[in-house]
């Protein structure tokens, strides 16, 4: 069965959200293999100083190994990865180059059939969503994005509530899940919760 985690952003050197990645790892079974996309940023980039992070990090959680996709992978042997992962991980960083990969290399169609557990931190969160809440650089303004469509609901992260306003008026057409550094959402197809202060937005109010 698939699970979602949604998480509003994590500070990986801080774990803020070990708790909620321990829940995870224990959702996927004993000893999980963790397969990580780290495509949300350039090559070189900071995907590189956080990998042995996450090895150590996730080690630590109870996982028996931690596997890198890289971007240049063949999808036959993508697909063979996947197969073998009992948790799919999705960091945060650059959104829009994320999805733009996760499309052009085959791998929006393996974690969209995968049934197991997927982690999204920050921008891996977002993508998952049928649409998503992405704000400028500046914080500013706010527009609408397609994602992959694993749910039927918008997400918002690194939530405040300075972005209010922005959020209830995006909110007219959608259902909006603003989520929190620290927080996350959790969903399966039989339930939904929230992990941490969340805030809702629904027909251009915040609920």
């Amino acid at each position: 069965m698939l699970r979602l985690y949604f998480l509003g952003g994590e500070d990986l050197q801080k774990r803020d959200s070990e708790e909620i990645n321990r829940k995870a790892l224990s959702d996927a079974g004993e000893s999980p293999l963790v397969l990580v996309f780290p495509w949300s940023s350039k090559p070189h980039g900071r995907e590189d100083r956080y990998r042995p992070l996450l090895v150590q990090y996730f080690k630590s959680l109870g996982a028996r190994a931690v596997r890198f996709v890289e971007v240049s992978l063949p999808y036959s042997d993508m697909v063979k990865l996947v197969e073998e992962a009992d948790i799919i991980y999705l960091p945060g960083g650059d959104t829009r180059l994320l999805l733009e990969r996760l499309r052009n290399t085959g791998a929006a169609h393996l974690i969209s059939t995968f049934d197991k557990v997927i982690i999204g931190n920050s921008a891996g969160a977002l993508v998952l969503c049928s649409e998503f809440i992405q704000a400028d650089e500046g914080g500013q303004s706010m527009s609408i994005v397609s994602g992959l469509g694993l749910v039927d609901f918008s997400v918002s992260v690194h939530y405040s509530e300075a972005q209010d306003l922005h959020l209830a008026a995006l909110s007219q057409k959608r259902h909006i899940f603003a989520i929190p550094e620290g927080a996350a959402l959790f969903f399966t197809d039989c339930c939904l919760n929230l992990i941490g202060p969340l805030a809702m937005f629904q027909d251009g109010k915040k609920a």
